[in-house]
């Protein structure tokens, strides 16, 4: 417990435009390698970029949603270094004047609410992708990502565990995606993250920080924070002493390994680029950027709990996944019942997503048949059970409700008098148990109803069944 851990988070987030931040090239993740490349992208001589005016609104937008200062004149340099998924031997970036600076975020710990700053949001370019192939030993180039848009947002060294950095990934991401601007895809490498991790003795100086690179996954995150900073509390209480450097996570065996001494900003050469004009915000364009911000989570979840007097739990599983909040607010609009939308899609709806393993985002299902089934069991024409059947059927096999609830028999049996004659049959055909009830014994009601229930074939209204049992009795 003398010892401190101390992180900074260097994350990068793909944004989801449809063409590259330079050039016309499509940023179609499931594009066959190295067919979305042009002279522009691989870096060929005599080329001009052109900036894709999406990737400074995306910016803006993100950096408003982390209560950043926006520049008024911000310009990309050049990042030089040699690796073989950079085909130019350089990378555009901004090091100078980026565009967002001296933000902030609040997360919810453990201990309760803790701001962590934000350093600066800068625009850059991906670079390619290198495919290492084990079985021919061979290392395979896909430059389809080179120039794809990227935002890497820089934190301050504000977190002090694991889980802290958990709960800023989850609610970044989170924004991301409600502002429509990256998908946060963390496997398929649309949201990456390097994790820079330092140790101290409490109240002490900063110690030596290491990187580590591109971790994929919170799981991978949490490991690798548990086995970094064990190991340099080691190495230093054995005398030994921690060298900048960044180290590759091996999420296999569960352990890190050294790759190259930590870069400064000047070994990389930087200089503004001279192919590229500076950019200049006015309040004008950043009006209009914010005037066009969609609701983010954490307004929904104010709403939904103010205007449909939803629970807090239930505002935050209802927003948790943007199409899954865009889903509730269809459904309760066209039911006008947001309470039982909001019931139907936390309880069934993702009960069977999770029994057939259905990510939210490839949730498929028509709002309208969920109100005309909510309409259903609000009218009384059918029961939960009934309700339960088909919304699983819709679900599953996008059936007509109304269709299916016909065909099915399930439609309630709204004739008392029908309902009544099944039961004096009951009654007739049960005469202990109705001697038990008259003696006082309550159970002897709940078998009865029961056997109602069944001879209905669960086509009777419980409410309903129930008032005239008693009556009858």
């Amino acid at each position: 417990m003398k010892w401190e851990i101390v992180i900074g988070l260097e994350v990068h987030s793909e944004l989801s435009t449809k063409t590259k931040i330079f050039c016309n090239c499509s940023t179609d993740f499931s594009s066959a390698p190295n067919t979305n490349v042009c002279q522009i992208c691989s870096g060929m001589p005599g080329t001009l970029p052109v900036l894709n005016h999406e990737v400074v609104e995306y910016a803006m937008a993100l950096g408003l949603a982390l209560n950043c200062t926006i520049a008024s004149n911000t310009k990309f340099d050049r990042k030089n270094y040699f690796y073989p998924d950079l085909p130019k031997a350089y990378q555009v970036s901004q090091l100078y004047s980026p565009i967002c600076t001296n933000g902030s975020v609040e997360i919810e710990t453990e201990d309760g609410t803790k701001s962590i700053g934000i350093r600066q949001i800068h625009m850059e370019e991906d670079a390619g992708k290198l495919v290492h192939d084990d079985l021919s030993g061979v290392t395979l180039m896909d430059y389809n990502r080179g120039g794809v848009p990227l935002l890497e947002i820089v934190t301050m060294p504000d977190f002090r565990s694991a889980q802290e950095v958990n709960a800023f990934l989850e609610q970044l991401r989170e924004t991301l995606v409600y502002l429509d601007i990256c998908d946060g895809k963390m496997q398929e490498g649309s949201m990456r993250c390097d994790v820079n991790i330092s140790v101290r003795p409490f109240g002490g100086e900063l110690g030596t920080r290491t990187e580590m690179k591109n971790l994929n996954s919170l799981k991978a995150i949490t490991r690798a924070i548990a086995y970094e900073s064990e190991r340099q509390i080691e190495l230093i209480e054995s005398g030994g002493a921690v060298k900048q450097e960044t180290r590759r996570w091996d999420d296999d065996i569960g352990e890190s390994f050294g790759m190259r001494s930590k870069e400064n900003a000047q070994d990389y050469r930087y200089f503004p680029d001279p192919d590229l004009l500076p950019i200049l915000i006015d309040e004008n364009w950043l009006n209009k950027v914010r005037e066009d911000m969609p609701e983010l989570a954490a307004k929904k979840r104010e709403r939904y709990i103010s205007e449909f007097s939803l629970s807090q739990y239930d505002a935050m599983v209802l927003t948790k996944d943007k199409d899954i909040s865009v889903l509730f607010e269809e459904v309760a609009q066209e039911s006008n019942n947001p309470t039982e939308a909001a019931n139907l899609i936390t309880g069934e709806i993702m009960r069977l997503m999770n029994k057939t393993q259905t990510l939210a985002e490839d949730l498929k299902i028509d709002s309208a048949k969920l109100a005309v089934l909510i309409g259903l069991l609000r009218d009384g024409k059918i029961n939960r059970t009934a309700y339960k059947d088909t919304v699983e059927a819709v679900f599953t096999d996008d059936v007509d409700p109304e269709k299916y609830i016909e065909e099915k028999g399930l439609l309630m049996i709204s004739d008392d008098g029908a309902v009544k004659a099944i039961v004096l049959a009951v009654l007739e055909q049960n005469p202990d148990a109705v001697a038990d009830f008259k003696a006082g014994k309550e159970k002897a009601f709940g078998f009865l109803m029961g056997q109602a229930m069944k001879q209905l074939k669960g086509a009777g209204n419980p409410d309903s069944v129930k008032e005239i049992l008693r009556n009858c009795l």
